[in-house]
């Protein structure tokens, strides 16, 4: 076996040597300045003396109040829900309008996301929220829902669809 070893000496250095003036008698390179930095500005934080929002709200009895007549507003659980409650206001599109002849009563078209049209009349439901139909025109259906109000009441929330522009393909 032939022993291996980590260090040789060279005595022949010359050509390492001239490399090492060549290289160092090269121009050397510009290097640029560093940028100029803003300075730091502090900062005062004045939020110290504001309410803490993950503490409950301290209610004066104005607000009681009015929290009392917001519990009047309740959405009704016991009514058999409606095909088109189970989806969003923002999922239901109004893609037209019917009514009999001779008759008053209009009915709205309710095209759901899986592109079925159904026909809605004034005190029909629709959309997650407990939407009331109220008033149906040529134009555009209008609804007042009933939404949380995050006091642990409920509040009425009035919405309106409007009647799409069908386009051709």
């Amino acid at each position: 076996m032939l022993p291996l070893s980590g260090c040789l000496w060279v005595d022949d250095t010359q050509d390492l040597q001239r490399y090492t003036r060549e290289q160092q008698a090269r121009p050397s390179g510009k290097i640029e300045p560093l940028p100029a930095f803003k300075p730091y500005e502090g900062f005062v934080y004045e939020g110290v003396s504001l309410r803490n929002p993950f503490r409950p709200i301290v209610r004066t009895s104005g607000e009681r109040e009015d929290l009392a007549a917001d519990e009047a507003i309740q959405p009704d659980t016991e009514r058999p829900k409606e095909y088109l409650e189970e989806f969003s206001i923002d999922e239901l599109q109004m893609v037209g309008i019917i009514t009999q002849p001779g008759g008053d009563t209009l009915w709205a078209l309710i095209k759901d996301p899986r592109d079925e049209v159904h026909r809605v009349i004034a005190g029909s439901y629709l959309g997650n929220d407990y939407g009331e139909v109220t008033t149906i025109s040529e134009h555009e259906l209008h609804l007042v829902e009933i939404i949380e109000n995050g006091r642990g009441g409920w509040m009425k929330r009035p919405r309106t669809l409007t009647l799409e522009e069908q386009q051709d393909l």
